[in-house]
């Protein structure tokens, strides 16, 4: 039976959806398959966001149908009979699952305390624990002990059982004194402060308010966040003055000079970058100012309403966001704030919840940013010119996974990530083609290079290069390792680091592997991506640093030298090749469990290795694949991918001194992310010292 977690509320807009998200983050990675149930919606019929937002989440796989209980109105037209339809629809869910998060009730329609205490009824039925969420806005640390004992009582009364108190929304500087005032039953409290932006809508949610097209800028941006609303009625010198960044203001149709002002503001250094501009009153701008407009090819979204000035603003300013799964900052910003400020082991030990033995994609991933987050590193990401680099970096700066720097134009890449809605201040952007550290990269580029001819004014035209100049912060000790590729081939990616980093002492190869995260465990594939042919010390080499990554991401390594032959039943150069490849592996690494030639089905079939292998202690349970050839193994990663569902993490770089890895181009924002935590584990275990020869290497284009 699931282990089943109820999150309930004393009254609305307490911001439970910032406590539920965070606990079903827990929860996948903890339990291999996470449920979400809505006991009450609002409405059979048109979704639930806050349901919406949850079940989006990875790892959760529940149809939205089977989530929702009842409606509103079947509690109000027979309580007993709904809840009833609870109760059986819940179970339905609970089957399918190791742990389910049930949000209660938003506060629709029924009065408060009836609210609470039906909620207190559902959850003494499902037999769920229950986070109390309470709301701490505008609220004195008095006020809010008073509010949650009164909760807890009510709950208490119906037979639910709380376990863990969060106040949420609460001021910043009372963190402290509510936790220290609040006893609720003597259970665990948490406060988490309010941030302005989950609570901030967004322009296109301001135009649906207010029934706004859009006749200019850039569609893309209406997702962006308003975090002012300005009425432009004033002269355009004074209202300049009042611009904050992310503000829309809202302004007469037929007040050219005002939007001319806006549209120059927006683009000049110095003045905030605006969400949108509103224009009232159903005017458009003539066609001359228009043909102006677009002259300026401003990405600002403008829109028109039939509406006044007065009651767009009116409408403007009653509009509240909410947190959806279309809002990335704002995910990233409630599960930041979650992670901070609630303990996660402590909850989960207060909910009691049971850990399985699997490793499922969820649970691995969180491995990645916990490990990393824990001994922060500084990545350099070259790309800076990539929307999805930047949307990346906001994430992995919000969730304090790694230090950055990005290679670009500042400039750009700040108002880019502005447009976009992006939380980039934490990052470091240079140019790579100005400043001081150009000089100082081709002096010793010069230094390094010169037995190959390399000339001083050469040198100054390659590290200009953002892998060449990204690489070289790595060499020097400016940033612990790189990530790229998102937008430029595997060769251009990791050839400086051939020339400038080099391999560690005893491996003379650069080679890669896929972490490949099937639906209960992760095993390790090499070489998928760099070597096409490999030599049997080649192989060997292959092995070894495969076994090591395995080892750095908590894979115990058991090696598999594949072939088309298993043990002595098969000959030719092929086989002999990975046999003498075993036997170079047991001689240099004796600690290391290898087996090898042998087929994939003994490798991973307990079955088949009883038959084929029955004495080796390596087959039918290998993690570590290492495949005789490129073909072999970027085509069995890549049908392995697709065929059964697994979530190829890589590839990942082995053998160099330094961390360098490379993504693929079709890389996902999330495949970002988690390369450069990979990234970051690497850079917390260095790989060795500096070798004298120079890597011969022969970087593949994807």
């Amino acid at each position: 039976m699931a282990r089943t977690i109820y999150i309930a509320s004393p009254e609305g807009d307490t911001g439970k959806s910032t406590v539920a998200l965070g606990l079903v983050d827990l929860l996948t990675r903890t339990v291999a398959r996470v449920g979400v149930f809505r006991p009450v919606a609002r409405s059979t019929d048109v979704h639930d966001y806050i349901l919406e937002l949850l079940l989006a989440h990875d790892g959760v796989e529940i149809p939205y149908d089977d989530a929702v209980g009842v409606s509103y109105q079947q509690v109000i037209d027979d309580p007993d009979a709904a809840l009833a339809k609870i109760v059986q629809r819940f179970h339905d869910v609970e089957r399918r699952c190791d742990a389910v998060v049930v949000v209660g009730s938003d506060y629709t329609d029924v009065a408060g305390p009836t609210e609470l205490a039906y909620n207190a009824r559902i959850a003494a039925n499902l037999g769920a624990p229950t986070v109390l969420v309470v709301s701490g806005r505008n609220r004195t640390p008095d006020q809010i002990r008073d509010v949650a004992e009164i909760a807890h009582t009510e709950m208490a009364a119906n037979h639910a059982q709380v376990v863990a108190c969060v106040v949420n929304r609460a001021a910043a500087t009372e963190l402290d004194a509510i936790r220290s005032h609040i006893a609720c039953g003597h259970v665990p409290v948490w406060a988490i402060p309010e941030d302005s932006l989950l609570f901030a809508p967004t322009l296109r949610e301001l135009a649906d308010a207010v029934g706004a097209t859009l006749i200019g800028g850039d569609e893309t941006l209406l997702s962006r966040e308003v975090l002012d609303v300005l009425v432009g009625a004033m002269s355009v010198e004074h209202l300049l003055e009042r611009l904050q960044p992310g503000a829309v203001v809202i302004t007469p149709g037929d007040r050219n000079d005002v939007l001319l002002g806006l549209l120059l503001a927006h683009q000049a250094e110095g003045f905030p970058n605006l969400a949108g501009v509103i224009l009232t009153g159903g005017f458009n701008p003539s066609p001359t100012i228009s043909r102006l407009v677009s002259g300026l090819a401003a990405r600002l979204p403008i829109l028109v309403t039939e509406l006044g000035t007065f009651r767009t603003a009116s409408a403007a300013s009653g509009t509240r966001g909410r947190l959806t799964r279309e809002s990335q900052r704002k995910i990233d910003t409630a599960m930041a704030l979650f992670e901070k400020y609630v303990d996660g082991p402590g909850l989960l030990s207060a909910l009691d919840v049971p850990r399985v033995e699997v490793v499922t994609p969820l649970m691995f991933e969180y491995q990645l940013l916990d490990r990393a987050r824990g001994d922060r590193k500084r990545i350099v990401l070259p790309e800076g010119n990539d929307d999805r680099i930047l949307r990346a970096a906001s994430t992995l700066l919000q969730r304090s996974v790694a230090d950055l720097t990005i290679l670009g134009d500042e400039a750009a890449i700040r108002t880019r990530a502005t447009e976009l809605g992006l939380v980039l201040d934490g990052a470091q952007v240079i140019n790579p083609t100005a400043g001081e550290l150009t000089e100082r990269f081709a002096v010793e580029y010069t230094q390094l290079r010169k037995h190959k001819g390399m000339t001083l004014e050469r040198a100054r035209e390659v590290v200009t290069d953002v892998s060449y100049f990204g690489t070289m912060m790595v060499h020097l000790g400016l940033a612990d390792g790189m990530v790229s590729g998102a937008s430029h081939t595997t060769a251009h990616t990791i050839k400086p680091s051939f020339e400038i980093i080099k391999t560690v002492p005893g491996v003379g190869s650069v080679s890669s592997c896929f972490l490949m995260c099937l639906e209960d465990r992760v095993l390790v594939y090499a070489d998928c991506a760099v070597i096409p042919d490999p030599t049997t010390e080649q192989l060997a080499d292959i092995a070894i640093s495969s076994a090591e990554t395995a080892a750095q991401f908590g894979i115990e390594p058991r090696i598999a030298m594949l072939s088309y032959s298993t043990g002595t039943s098969g000959s030719g150069a092929d086989v002999d090749k990975v046999r003498e490849a075993t036997a170079l592996v047991r001689e240099r690494r004796p600690d290391l469990s290898v087996e090898g030639p042998i087929q994939y089905d003994a490798a991973v079939d307990a079955s088949v290795a009883k038959t084929k292998l029955p004495e080796s202690t390596v087959a039918g349970r290998a993690t570590v694949f290492v495949f005789p050839d490129l073909n072999t193994g970027n085509n069995t990663y890549k049908a392995v991918q697709r065929s059964a569902g697994a979530v190829a993490v890589g590839p990942v770089l082995q053998g160099l001194r330094k961390p360098v890895n490379d993504l693929s181009r079709g890389a996902l924002v999330q495949d970002i992310v988690n390369t450069v935590a990979i990234t970051a584990i690497q850079a917390q275990t260095p790989s060795g010292a500096a070798q004298p020869e120079q890597i011969a290497a022969e970087a593949v284009t994807r």
